[in-house]
């Protein structure tokens, strides 16, 4: 796990000063080693870069960036090629030969002999970039799922990359503006899809796609899907689809155990962690589990954690953190995560990910179950809202009468809260139902939010744009494939992962993700729907496959995120910090938010009238990294 970052310019040569910069923003990616490399020639100039976090040959032989024999080859790589000794036996066969044991020099050789389709072999998460001086080609690929990040920017004469939005700031090329339309999506998804980013000027490269940069032109190309079907066809039994699930996420653990450093495990208490957990001690029985706990006893889950870790009789550390821990954290957001995510799960993240990273470099995570398997509530109320749009409106009408006079409570995703948001998603297209309940602002609300100004910009503007492309290239027709399409491409893909690269690369920790091994996620996406959403169960075979392993109130338990009391603060611990970063001045002075729809919205909820945690967290979190990004622009 590692930084990675650099420039070609076929107008003026690289200058270390710049990379210098660069690498600087990007030292908690690796902390214990870096490399900087600039070749000049007459037709371009290119520097690559490289913060490295040790993981697998620590030695200085592994030292990034690193070349071929005959140094026509220069790579600079972050992440980690679970099948790269089977990779190596092959090339040394061939007659390559190697003078380290990392996997960053199979992936050197496996390109000298298929050029770009070396990522067809590639098993783990991983971006790179490759240069190739013979065909003066600068080839950057990210792996299939998103796991690891890469950013880029086209400039007249160059391009730009980097793991991380900040570090391409540091390039005098590359400029601050807010794309209106990103921040549109954000304001609705709760994150900014790939391929764009909160600047005009920048962009995502996507999960499964390469862009190669030849002879002053570049394309970018997709080679790997999700490869989900409408009607996959099931040729096991049950019993032997479970066994197979076991088989194949037995050896995904096992893989992602490899390191040169010690391997822990994030413990949350759910079936997920768990499973990975158990399979993990089975082949490290002094391995540790790492999990978190807070002083707020309705959102505390460490209890559940702690079943797991007497169940299975594991090494466990558990840390329990105050409300005053948890906040002292919240002005650090921008500081890693260099756009807005309104994920509130960042915060305990990045403390568990600070926990862990005191005794390790590398831990075992259990995200991914929910999106392959239809583990959000949300899959069990499509099934359910439809008897609901089938109501005659009278009913309907009825319906949300009622629900608007249940009392609002600040609790954790309280009954009426619950209501409230099933309704929001009535009587709209099921993708796009989807995301209202897992986003924040609806259109009608940004009508109300935005500024004249604003909003005449985004006139034009599709929020949805991106679902809808999704939607076309998936050729999926079925809603509840579609949704689970989507949740991989949007939810997971530009959520999950961001959050959870930036919270452990933050405190300089690896995070391997089992359940979202190459050979997993297709096992799973060949699976009828019946053994992922059954009736209203969610994670049928998961849970089958659990059985016997974990605890079984632990398998069976109501689906519980990592929440934190957003609600509840908002009313008193960030009151304050509330009421300054959405105050009147800063409203206006930057132009983008009508302030009286603002004060509303804060009223509402101080006053118990509405929950308006997540629009009122989605507007402060992207307050916050405004101020960091634009009015103290020094700082990053």
């Amino acid at each position: 796990m590692c930084g990675i970052y650099g420039y070609l310019s076929l107008k003026e040569r690289a200058q270390p000063e710049i990379l210098r910069r660069m690498g600087e923003t990007l030292q908690h990616r690796g902390p214990d080693d870096e490399g900087a490399w600039i070749q000049h020639s007459e037709e371009l100039s290119i520097g690559l870069g490289h913060k490295r976090l040790s993981i697998i040959d620590l030695s200085s032989a592994a030292q990034q960036p690193m070349c071929n024999e005959d140094g026509s080859i220069w790579l600079s790589y972050n992440g980690e090629i679970y099948n790269f000794r089977e990779l190596r036996s092959e090339l040394a066969s061939k007659g390559h030969t190697f003078k380290s044991s990392s996997d960053t020099e199979v992936i050197i050789h496996l390109y000298e002999e298929m050029g770009v389709g070396c990522l067809e072999r590639l098993k783990g998460m991983f971006a790179f970039a490759l240069w190739d001086h013979g065909r003066h080609a600068l080839f950057l690929a990210r792996d299939r799922i998103g796991k690891k990040p890469l950013h880029y920017a086209i400039y007249d004469g160059g391009i730009v990359f980097a793991s991380e939005i900040k570090a391409l700031l540091k390039h005098p090329k590359v400029g601050r503006e807010i794309d209106f339309s990103s921040l549109n999506k954000y304001l609705t998804l709760e994150y900014v899809p790939a391929p764009h980013t909160i600047f005009k000027s920048i962009r995502k490269l996507e999960p499964g796609h390469y862009l190669l940069h030849q002879n002053g032109k570049f394309e970018v190309k997709k080679y790997w899907d999700i490869p989900l079907a409408d009607y996959p066809i099931g040729f096991k039994t049950e019993d032997e689809y479970v066994e197979e699930l076991r088989e194949i996420l037995e050896r995904a653990v096992r893989s992602r155990l490899i390191a040169d450093v010690p391997v822990g495990v994030f413990l949350s208490g759910g079936i997920d962690s768990g499973l990975v957990a158990a399979i993990a001690a089975r082949a490290n029985r002094q391995i540790e589990c790492f999990s978190i706990g807070f002083d707020e006893k309705s959102f505390d889950e460490s209890r559940h954690a702690n079943s797991v870790a007497k169940a299975l009789n594991l090494n466990h550390s558990l840390k329990i953190f105050s409300t005053r821990e948890m906040l002292d954290n919240l002005d650090q957001l921008p500081n890693f995560l260099d756009e807005p995510l309104a994920d509130a799960s960042i915060l305990p993240s990045y403390l568990l990910s600070k926990v862990a990273s005191e005794r390790l470099k590398v831990a075992l995570s259990g995200d991914g179950g929910d999106e392959l398997f239809a583990g959000y509530p949300t899959y069990q109320a499509h099934r359910i809202v439809t008897y609901y749009d089938s109501l005659p409106e009278m009913l309907k009408n009825g319906v949300k009468s009622l629900a608007s006079c249940l009392p609002v409570s600040h609790a954790d995703i309280s009954t009426d809260f619950k209501i409230k948001q099933f309704l929001r998603g009535a009587g709209v297209s099921s993708e796009i139902r989807f995301f209202i309940w897992m986003g924040s602002f609806t259109e009608g609300e940004k009508k109300e939010l935005l500024s004249n100004d604003l909003r005449a910009a985004l006139s034009h503007d599709n929020t949805y744009e991106d679902i809808f492309a999704y939607v076309r290239a998936s050729g999926l027709n079925k809603d509840l494939e579609r949704i689970l399409y989507l949740s991989m491409k949007l939810y997971l893909q530009d959520g999950v992962l961001v959050k959870v690269d930036r919270a452990s690369m933050a405190n300089s920790l690896e995070v391997r993700c089992p359940l979202l091994d190459q050979e997993f996620v297709e096992f799973a996406c060949r699976l009828p729907m019946q053994y992922k959403l059954h009736g209203l169960k969610t994670k049928y075979l998961l849970k089958r496959a659990a059985a016997g392993i974990l605890p079984d109130h632990i398998i069976n338990r109501k689906k519980k995120g990592f929440g934190i009391p957003i609600s509840k603060w908002l009313t008193g611990e960030l009151k304050s910090y509330m009421l300054d970063y959405l105050g009147e001045g800063r409203i206006k002075r930057q132009g983008f938010f009508n302030y009286p729809c603002v004060k509303r919205l804060i009223d509402e909820h101080l006053e118990k009238k509405k929950d308006n945690r997540k629009l009122l967290w989605t507007l402060l979190v992207f307050q916050i990294w405004y101020e960091r990004f634009f009015e103290n622009p020094r700082t990053v």
